[in-house]
């Protein structure tokens, strides 16, 4: 594998821009609470994983996985993506209503996650003042059925502009509800277990995190949870004042924090590959690579 390998995406993506935010961690809390009010999608979880026990754990292999594929070579990605579909293919889970069992790898689940991720990346790091426009939003969702793919989902049936993604969402609203798994997987991300001597930052820092992300969801999300939500313009003013401090931390400090995955990369690609909003204001450029052949947004 050459060094210079620029991974599925490359430097000249809008996923290699977008993933390099820092206000993608708030936008992955807002994607685990959505994506809780699946009932099945939510039940394979908790059924399977040790959420419960280690769920900071599991929240950081997810962020490994998105960097991995994101920033990796093109070796990483395809291992990272081999290794979740193996896993996936020897889990199942009940349904507590009559006991039938069901895979955790059925498409209609894999599309839940995957459009529930995509959908809070952009909505969150859109709302928070990155650069992002609609052009290339619908490049990023193409982009990122590469990402789904990976995961084992035919990339013909995965959204690939904001109108299909859109549509999707209307489609499969009357499927969602608050089941008991997402009210536990609400509670944690509210309140989540931490060491006596953490619990202050808990509550000074975290739960602020976790509001803005509920705060963050549709409305009919907040319809199902039944918590109230502020008003929308106080969430935005919010989202932007967070953007704001967090895009103000130098990058060469933000990346230092494990995995690590962005430092690699511009290590292995060069000093100019580093990912950064003004470069998304190059729609034009970027999303050259993007009308391309997937090969051609490999190169």
């Amino acid at each position: 594998m050459s060094t210079d390998d620029p991974g599925l995406f490359g430097p000249r993506s809008v996923t290699w821009q977008l993933h390099g935010d820092p206000m993608m961690w708030l936008a992955g809390v807002r994607a685990l609470y959505l994506q809780a009010l699946h009932p099945r999608a939510v039940r394979g979880v908790l059924q399977n994983s040790d959420f419960r026990r280690d769920a900071w754990g599991r929240l950081l292999r997810t962020a490994d996985f998105v960097g991995t594929v994101t920033y990796g070579t093109t070796e990483d990605a395809e291992r990272a993506g081999a290794r979740v579909r193996r896993i996936h293919r020897r889990l199942t889970a009940a349904d507590p209503a009559g006991g039938a069992r069901y895979r955790v790898d059925e498409p209609e689940l894999l599309l839940w996650v995957h459009c529930a991720e995509v959908d809070s990346y952009l909505h969150v790091l859109r709302r928070s003042g990155c650069p992002v426009s609609d052009d290339a939003a619908d490049a990023y969702l193409t982009e990122q059925r590469e990402s789904a793919r990976l995961v084992g989902l035919d990339p013909a049936a995965v959204p690939g502009e904001r109108a299909a993604l859109a549509a999707y969402f209307a489609r499969v609203r009357p499927e969602l509800a608050l089941t008991p798994e997402a009210r536990e997987v609400a509670a944690f991300l509210r309140r989540p277990p931490t060491p006596a001597v953490l619990r202050p930052a808990r509550a000074l820092l975290w739960q602020r995190v976790a509001r803005l992300a509920y705060g963050a969801l549709p409305a009919y999300a907040h319809d199902l949870y039944g918590l109230p939500a502020p008003p929308p313009a106080a969430v935005t003013r919010r989202l932007c004042a967070t953007g704001r401090l967090l895009r103000a931390v130098p990058s060469r400090l933000r990346w230092q924090l494990p995995p690590r995955h962005i430092l690699r990369a511009v290590h292995r690609l060069g000093p100019d590959t580093r990912p950064a909003p003004y470069k998304l204001r190059r729609s034009p450029a970027i999303l050259d690579g993007q009308r391309g052949t997937q090969g051609e947004l490999r190169g």
